[in-house]
């Protein structure tokens, strides 16, 4: 007997390109599972954090993925819900240190392969949205649809800038700049998986589009 695998579709992109939002809003059109792997990264970090773990320790580090226990929520209309141990942590990991600490131990190889196997976990009836940086190229290789969503580091800034502010954040424009720049730099030369698009992926530049008009784009990209 033959057994079906899953849809999964896949949508790569810089920080601040928009793929979270926008996977989460294709995850609730479609009825999908939703996987943020991103958050995935926030959540070793913001762990390791919490148990006093230097975050340059990468076997211990790598030890915290290992035991992760992460559920990702869409059962109510706000933003996707996550929880780590059972408790909820959704904007405790979007402090910018845990930002920062994120894309530090996602170049660890150690981290990187305790967490691919529980990735793929994801991947259940009746589909999957996975949204990060090399989920096309590496943890789903065989997506039915691969997307990668992209935008200038101004346009990225720009949205962060805005988010922050709403938080009643001092924030930096200029500053932003330069994080968004370095975070790319850092992301796009590691030599585990580094962030680039897959050779089949529809690429999707939103620099100057609404994030309805990205989303119709999208849709289109699938159908």
């Amino acid at each position: 007997m033959n057994v079906s695998t899953p849809v999964v579709i896949t949508i790569d992109g810089p920080s601040g390109s928009g793929k979270g939002t926008l996977s989460q809003m294709l995850a609730r059109h479609l009825g999908y599972h939703l996987l943020d792997s991103g958050a995935l990264y926030r959540l070793v970090a913001l762990a390791a954090m919490k148990q006093g773990i230097d975050l340059g320790d990468e076997s211990a580090v790598s030890q915290v993925a290992a035991g992760l226990d992460v559920i990702f929520s869409l059962e109510n209309n706000k933003s996707a819900q996550i929880l780590l141990n059972g408790m909820e942590v959704t904007e405790a990991i979007r402090q910018e240190a845990v930002s920062m600490g994120a894309s530090q131990v996602a170049a660890y190889p150690g981290v990187r392969n305790a967490l691919l196997e529980r990735q793929r976990a994801f991947a259940a009836e009746p589909g999957l949205v996975a949204d990060g940086r090399d989920m096309g190229t590496t943890v789903f290789p065989n997506a039915q649809t691969k997307l990668f969503l992209t935008a200038s580091a101004e346009a990225r800034a720009e949205r962060r800038y805005k988010q922050l502010c709403a938080k009643g954040e001092s924030v930096d424009m200029a500053e932003l700049v330069r994080d968004i720049r370095e975070r790319d730099e850092r992301d796009s030369n590691r030599t585990i998986s580094p962030l680039k698009p897959a050779k089949d992926a529809v690429i999707i530049d939103s620099t100057t589009m609404a994030i309805d008009e990205v989303f119709a784009r999208m849709l289109a990209a699938i159908h």
